[in-house]
């Protein structure tokens, strides 16, 4: 990984020169919920000026981070990342809690995230992401890999979804995924074990032939359901 970061940020510079100023690593790497089998490595790169001709200066190094199997660098001047930070606020939050500075200052200190919109963000991805979660499995293969590819790819999402209706209702964050899951299982009274039985899968503590796909998902799917719809009744009463 380290090595990786090193490479990634050398290139960077070398494209972006003076228009560079910082670039942050976040997300999973940061957190400690850092999965070896899908080792996500989630950077923004803060410029001066973001135009046509200083996203291609950074392409090169772009596209070879995507060869290596990363998501693409996110893009920002210091002045867009203040002004959309409360539509962000569910990732800023995070970001601004857990990150770590691979070139220039840290813009993250002090920085502040308006919270008035978070819970609608917090009850709208909730509601979005349960309605593509149904809409996938309607539409894929009844085959165990490709259901299991859905629900891996849908595990870290949710669990932070979960967090952040924590946050939203006033209570301590959860720290972990896990425990993210499992409060969200234990306020619904519902089964965690399916959802934590995914996440094994994607850190890599169980093969996907350990899990029964059909139990998983059934449970996969009750779970997302019942928490957004006691999400949905929470706020709805505020």
């Amino acid at each position: 990984m380290e090595k990786k970061l090193d490479e990634i940020t050398q290139r960077l510079k070398a494209a972006g020169g003076a228009n560079l100023k910082s670039i942050v690593l976040y997300g999973s790497a940061v957190t400690g919920d850092f999965s070896a089998q899908h080792p996500d490595l989630n950077l923004i790169c803060i410029v001066e000026r973001a135009g046509s001709p200083e996203l291609e200066a950074l392409h090169e190094a772009a596209a070879w981070w995507v060869r290596q199997g990363q998501p693409a660098p996110l893009i920002f001047t210091i002045d867009e990342l203040r002004r959309s930070a409360d539509m962000f606020a569910i990732e800023l939050l995070d970001i601004r809690a857990s990150h770590r500075i691979l070139y220039g200052p840290d813009v993250f200190e002090g920085f502040e995230t308006p919270t008035s919109l978070h819970r609608f963000h917090v009850e709208r991805e909730l509601r979005s992401n349960w309605v593509r979660l149904r809409q996938a499995i309607l539409t894929a293969p009844r085959r165990g890999g490709v259901v299991m590819g859905i629900m891996l790819d849908s595990v870290s999402s949710f669990a932070t979804l979960f967090r952040h209706a924590f946050i939203a209702m006033g209570e301590p964050a959860p720290k972990t995924k896990r425990e993210s899951i499992e409060r969200a299982a234990a306020l619904v009274g519902g089964n965690a074990a399916p959802f934590l039985q995914i996440l094994d899968v994607k850190e890599g503590k169980r093969k996907p032939r350990e899990i029964d796909f059909e139990v998983s998902l059934r449970g996969y799917l009750e779970l997302v359901e019942r928490f957004t719809n006691e999400i949905d009744r929470r706020f709805e009463a505020k």
